[in-house]
């Protein structure tokens, strides 16, 4: 049986390739989605890629998941360290949840100090970072446990 999962990407990722390349790297956002779709395709999972730059999109999404009992990868980008409305959003989640940055966020926190808080962090299963894109391949690897074990358990993969 194939699941399906929701890679979901807030503001700027879309950019990747683009943006603060010391810092993520010249891999676009396309070979990020390529990178996912091959990953979920070798778990047995069937991955939908979003990118939004719109807290309202990302959030709309997040309720779409929580309505099918999706499991979700996020990257919140920015929104990870002050938006309220998303962490409401994701209280709401009944499928797992992996919280996934490219960068190390805590590492950066000596230099932008509003990285040291994630609002998404409390109401994740886990948190992934610092790893480039390996950081969603060990995200989608993950959800797919997760969704495994509760499979097996008869839960059919919600969480809290």
């Amino acid at each position: 049986m194939i699941s399906q999962v929701l890679v979901l990407n807030g503001p700027n990722l879309g950019r990747l390739g683009m943006r603060e390349p010391e810092i993520y790297g010249r891999v676009t956002y396309g070979e990020l989605v390529e990178v996912c779709r091959d990953t979920g395709r070798k778990l047995g999972l069937h991955v939908d890629v979003r990118q939004t730059d719109s807290e309202a999109e990302l959030i709309g999404w997040v309720h779409e998941a929580a309505d099918a009992r999706l499991p979700v990868v996020l990257n919140a980008g920015a929104l990870t360290h002050y938006s309220y409305a998303l962490m409401d959003a994701l209280k709401m989640r009944t499928a797992p949840l992996v919280e996934v940055h490219i960068s190390n966020i805590a590492a950066r926190a000596a230099a932008e100090p509003f990285r040291r808080e994630s609002v998404i962090t409390p109401v994740a299963d886990g948190i992934i970072a610092g790893f480039g894109f390996l950081s969603y391949q060990l995200a989608l690897q993950a959800v797919a446990e997760l969704t495994a074990e509760a499979r097996a358990a008869g839960t059919g993969g919600e969480s809290p």
